[in-house]
């Protein structure tokens, strides 16, 4: 009998729920307070309800899944049949959640392994792809974790906001925070880099900004072969012309994913996000 490795991520991945379905990968809902309510990312607000109470700067406050919640989803993929998961999560940088998964593998009834991938959206998603993948070739837990690892070593994420004020009122800029004063006045392009949300440019304007952003993942992508997702925040039409644009650059495309950010994201970046993850295969 072959051995049956699960795996576990988070709601920021952002995984398209078909390929969730397909690969039986198993989504930990992190929660969205808004004022007095707390609500679940995915299935409790949504994206629109998120951007006009941040557009009327009503409190917004994120926190993660507890421990008791990771403990009840391993043991529900454990009795599915699992004899070994694979806990892929958010940097911990960014987010509790990894410290709350740890908390709950001690007690979890199969071994589970519990990953800081250091990503944050589809760039954890294609984590989470990577490691089911291997557990679908009758990989054993190490191996993926070990693909996990090889694709999160290799994946970049670069993102453009209107404004670094979501950021800050969040405490999610690590570094960047030193160049605040300044970059306010301007637009921010930024990159996920050991976890953090780092400044890496300012730019003028929008138009010029993303165009920027467009030429950063050309320069990525690099005629290897990757999955590109292209995220925003009530900016389809950006997203959208940048998809198209990346869809005749990059040679080496494979899959490209266009797709909202969730509320947890969003409420860090507010709207007008667009942001593109470069995963090479």
């Amino acid at each position: 009998m072959s051995r049956h490795v699960a795996i576990v991520t988070d709601s920021t991945a952002y995984l398209p729920p078909g390929l969730m379905e397909r690969h039986g990968i198993t989504s930990v809902p992190l929660t969205v307070v808004l004022g007095d309510q707390a609500l679940e990312e995915g299935t409790e607000i949504s994206t629109r309800s998120l951007a006009q109470a941040l557009q009327k700067r009503r409190p917004v406050t994120t926190s993660r899944p507890s421990p008791e919640e990771f403990a009840r989803t391993y043991r529900e993929v454990a009795e599915t049949g699992a004899d070994g998961i694979v806990s892929l999560h958010l940097s911990a940088e960014l987010s509790g959640t990894y410290d709350a998964a740890v908390l709950a593998a001690r007690e979890a009834p199969v071994p589970v392994r519990v990953v800081d991938t250091g990503m944050v959206a589809m760039a954890l998603g294609f984590c989470a792809l990577s490691a089911a993948e291997a557990a679908e070739g009758d990989g054993t837990v190490d191996e993926a974790v070990t693909a996990a690892e090889k694709r999160a070593a290799d994946t970049s994420a670069h993102f453009y906001v209107d404004t670094l004020d979501y950021l800050r009122r969040g405490g999610r800029i690590g570094t960047a925070q030193a160049l605040l004063g300044s970059a306010l006045a301007v637009k921010p392009l930024l990159r996920l880099e050991n976890g953090r949300i780092e400044l890496l440019e300012k730019v003028r304007t929008a138009s010029k900004a993303i165009a920027r952003l467009e030429e950063i993942v050309v320069e990525r992508a690099a005629g290897a072969e990757v999955d590109i997702a292209v995220h925003h925040l009530s900016a389809p039409e950006r997203a959208g012309v940048l998809a198209d644009r990346l869809r005749e650059r990059v040679s080496g495309l494979a899959e490209l994913h266009v797709s909202e950010v969730g509320a947890v994201i969003g409420a860090h970046t507010g709207p007008g996000l667009l942001g593109v993850v470069v995963s090479p295969r």
